[in-house]
């Protein structure tokens, strides 16, 4: 091989292995920014649900709280459902019960492109026929959530 040939496939060679990693890189950085992306959708998604599943007005309790079981899945919809049915929605109904639920602040616990644990601290104000003054309270919950699709649906909410 002449001394050019060399130089040649040594270059070539170079060009190709910086290739790779500029590949190898970008693959990275778009890795990143989907995995970024998907924690802060599981976020938006829990603290929206959050409010969705534990506030209601009790005039419209008995529409507001099934259509917000749509965002949660499997045996947790099941358990939530059944919950509403037999015990918020009678309550509410008879006790003239609203509550108003803030998200005061979230946090990651764990995430991928699935799944994520999110911890949210929430603030909620309880009202009722036999307490009309507001009693504020507050709660951590760890929202466990799943993607669905394109969707981010609540598979789970345990009181910490």
């Amino acid at each position: 091989m002449s001394r050019s040939q060399v130089l040649t496939t040594v270059v070539a060679g170079v060009l190709v292995a910086l290739i790779a990693l500029v590949a190898f890189l970008g693959y990275r950085v778009w890795e990143d920014n989907t995995a970024e992306q998907a924690r802060e959708q599981a976020v938006r998604a829990a603290s929206e649900q959050a409010v969705a599943i534990l506030g209601y007005d009790h005039h419209t309790v008995e529409t507001e709280l099934p259509t917000a079981a749509e965002g949660l899945t499997g045996s947790f919809r099941d358990e939530y459902e059944t919950l509403i049915r037999e015990a918020i929605i009678p309550g509410a109904l008879e006790q003239e019960l609203s509550v108003d639920v803030t998200v005061a602040g979230t946090s990651i616990v764990s995430a991928t492109k699935d799944t994520a644990v999110v911890l949210l601290f929430l603030n909620q104000v309880t009202t009722s026929s036999e307490n009309p003054q507001a009693a504020l309270t507050g709660s951590r919950v760890r929202a466990h959530m799943e993607k669905s699709g394109e969707q981010w649906l609540m598979a789970g909410l345990t009181p910490i």
